[in-house]
């Protein structure tokens, strides 16, 4: 695909070893990967500067319940998966150029995201943040099938670990800054670090930055991500509503689907896991959005080992693996140690399950998925672990209301425990395996 072809009556020159090693790295990340990555660095900002305030804004200041709160997490995730299948079914349809509409599709998300960011700003009361907060992960679920689906077109098959190991790096650059920018703009302002009903002029300030930021994102991605991909075929014809609905007869894509949603059933969603820490450890509420800066810069430092290790042994494996990671951080988080290594070892193992899991899922759906449904295959399984993850969110903040925190984590942890050795059996089959071993082999015929 992107291996030059040579037409010249010469026989080739053989290059160096170190200079094929440099040249397949180099084309194992295309341009297109490093554009659309360069968007998500700066949504990522704009969107992780309103999420770092807003769980202690929405707790501490008007007084909402855990299950309340649990309520508008899961919204995050449920009305993102309600229109995934959506954008990426629009994203595999095809203009009149015959150029899939994966960019069209994905500045509508970027855009509508985008609109929300200065809503914020007169929105005082929950049921209205509710509705802002849906509205915005309307736009991350129509973008998010289709700008995957360009990453993994744009890419070698062999190299879509790594490609996404990038992109997702770049992202995380992004949840990494926008904290921080968020914890600099609410002292720059001047504004309190608990929201009180009262003086809101600090946060104001934050939704206010948000907003520019997710402009600029908009705006690289009309300007630098090209409209076709190098993997995109003119010549496939544009499926049908009804061929995009049934591609979960595909026994790969079905597996995979079936293993993401019953793993994200028990993943407790962020939020809840930085509350946890925040008073199980006792860290004071002004460290509060300092929290996920340690679980980003471990996501950004592994997500390309681990996506190149993904690339070596199996997606899927390594996905199983990821869930490992995060059964280690439940049961950190349960026991008795305490302090800031411990809160240290939690957000690290946090990071690196997010790099295990995040863009391998994505690359190992793509395995088992047309060209020409590719937005569609890899919005089934982004669906189908958002719902998953959805209903978590709705069942641990009813746990937390009921029995209390480590309690609520301590069920989660027995049923992610149980739920991975389900896993490992169901994706240990013939087929599972087989695509893996295809996966790798390619990955080590371009090494040689």
């Amino acid at each position: 695909m992107y291996v030059a072809d040579s037409r010249s009556s010469k026989a080739p020159v053989a290059p160096a070893a170190g200079q094929v090693r440099r040249g397949a790295a180099l084309r194992a990340v295309p341009g297109a990967v490093l554009a659309l990555g360069t968007v998500s660095m700066v949504t990522d900002v704009s969107s992780e500067m309103v999420n770092a305030v807003l769980p202690l804004y929405l707790l501490t200041g008007l007084g909402l319940s855990p299950l309340g709160f649990g309520l508008l997490d899961g919204i995050q995730n449920g009305f993102s998966a309600l229109v995934r299948l959506v954008g990426g079914h629009l994203a595999d349809r095809r203009g009149r150029d015959g150029a899939a509409r994966h960019k069209a599709v994905a500045a509508v998300g970027y855009g509508l995201s985008a609109l929300c960011r200065p809503l914020l700003l007169f929105v005082h009361t929950v049921p209205l943040i509710g509705a802002v907060i849906a509205v915005d992960r309307t736009g991350k679920g129509l973008r998010t099938a289709p700008r995957d689906a360009m990453i993994s077109l744009a890419t070698e098959p062999a190299h879509r670990g790594r490609a996404f190991g990038v992109h997702r790096a770049m992202d995380t650059a992004g949840a990494l800054l926008g904290p921080l920018t968020a914890f600099l703009v609410l002292r720059l302002a001047g504004g309190p670090m608990l929201a009180d009903g009262g003086e809101r002029h600090g946060y104001d300030a934050v939704f206010t930055v948000s907003a520019c930021v997710a402009a600029l994102g908009v705006l690289i991605l009309l300007l630098f991500v090209p409209t076709r991909q190098e993997g995109d075929d003119p010549s496939n014809t544009a499926p049908s509503l009804r061929s995009s609905l049934t591609l979960l007869r595909l026994p790969g894509l079905r597996r995979l689907t079936g293993c993401a949603v019953l793993l994200g059933l028990t993943t407790v969603s962020d939020s809840f896991l930085y509350l946890l820490v925040q008073r199980r450890l006792g860290l004071s509420v002004n460290l509060f959005p300092l929290l996920p800066l340690g679980t980003a810069a471990a996501f950004l430092l592994l997500a390309v080992p681990l996506g190149s290790l993904a690339d070596r042994i199996g997606r899927r494996r390594l996905f199983l693996l990821g869930h490992g990671v995060l059964l280690l951080a439940y049961g950190l988080l349960l026991s008795p140690l305490r302090g800031l290594p411990a809160v240290l070892c939690v957000l690290v193992l946090h990071g690196s399950f997010y790099a295990a899991t995040d863009g391998v899922l994505a690359a190992a759906a793509a395995d088992a998925v047309p060209a020409e449904q590719r937005g569609a295959g890899l919005a089934l399984v982004g669906t189908g672990q958002a719902l998953a993850r959805f209903a978590c969110s709705l069942l641990f903040g009813a746990l937390w209301s009921a029995l209390g925190g480590p309690t609520a984590l301590a069920w989660s942890a027995g049923a992610l425990a149980l739920c991975v050795a389900g896993a490992a059996v169901v994706l240990r089959s013939p087929g599972t395996v087989a695509a893996d071993s295809t996966v790798a082999a390619d990955a080590a015929e371009e090494r040689a």
